[in-house]
C-alpha cells in the first residue's frame, strides 16, 4: 500500500480538518439538510455555508441534487467509506507494530529473569 495519499483523500481529509465542515457532516449523516437547515445552528451567513458546502462537494464528501427549487445535501457514504477503509487499514497496522513491540519487550524481560 502507497505511504501517502492520493490527492483526493488529502483533499477530502484537509476539508474535514475544519469544525464547521465536520459539523455539517455530522448533521448529513442523521439525513438529508437544504443549505437553510445546515445554516441554522451557525452564527455564520449563507454564503459561508455554501463555501464551506462547495468544499465538501468538491472532495466528494457530500453530493447536492436539484428538487425544484430545493437543493437538498446528502452525504456520500460511499467517500466516507474510503475514507474509514483508508483509517482501518493505518489502525491494523499500528496494531499489528504494537502487538510486535509487546512481544519484543516481553521477550526481553524474560532474557532479564
Amino acid at each position: 500500500m502507497s505511504t501517502h495519499l492520493t490527492p483526493p483523500l488529502d483533499e477530502a481529509f484537509a476539508a474535514l480538518g475544519d469544525g464547521t465542515r465536520r459539523a455539517i457532516v455530522e448533521r448529513l449523516a442523521s439525513g438529508d439538510a437544504t443549505v437553510g437547515e445546515l445554516a441554522e445552528p451557525f452564527a455564520v451567513t449563507h454564503q459561508a455555508i455554501s463555501r464551506h458546502i462547495g468544499i465538501l462537494r468538491r472532495c466528494g464528501l457530500i453530493e447536492q441534487r436539484a428538487d425544484g427549487r430545493r437543493r437538498p445535501c446528502r452525504l456520500n457514504v460511499e467517500r466516507m467509506g474510503e475514507l474509514e477503509g483508508w483509517i482501518g487499514e493505518q489502525r491494523r497496522q499500528w496494531a499489528s507494530r504494537l502487538d510486535r513491540l509487546e512481544t519484543h519487550v516481553a521477550s526481553g524481560q524474560d532474557d532479564a529473569r
